[in-house]
């Protein structure tokens, strides 16, 4: 499943550039609107065309594989090194097996 979406995020990212570098720039009209054309360099530029269409496409299919990817590959690890490890106990001190002495003024005996 993850060598697929791989794959296909790679075949839409060779796609996605070969379609961006065969579209003509929008600045190519520019230097034709000071030569007296009648064309306006900023106007409306008619209905989308096929290549448009096809890189709208394109960039959701590279966008949707992209976060898919993120998604599969973003989680941590699920086990550990130290599984079978135990965890060092504390070493006991002397102070911590004799009880400590009553203080002074709390004698019953007196």
């Amino acid at each position: 499943m993850h060598f697929i979406i791989v794959l296909l995020h790679i075949v839409v990212c060779i796609a996605l550039i070969l379609i961006v570098l065969l579209q003509t720039g929008k600045g190519a009209d520019m230097g034709a609107a000071f030569g007296g054309s009648s064309q306006t360099v900023f106007g409306s530029s008619g209905a989308a065309t096929f290549l448009s269409k096809i890189t709208v496409a394109a960039a959701v299919i590279f966008l949707l594989t992209s976060l898919t990817l993120a998604f599969l590959y973003g989680r941590g690890a699920t086990s550990s090194i130290m599984e079978g490890v135990s965890q060092p106990q504390a070493p006991v001190t002397q102070e911590a097996q004799t009880p400590a002495p009553a203080p002074a003024g709390d004698q019953q005996g007196q």
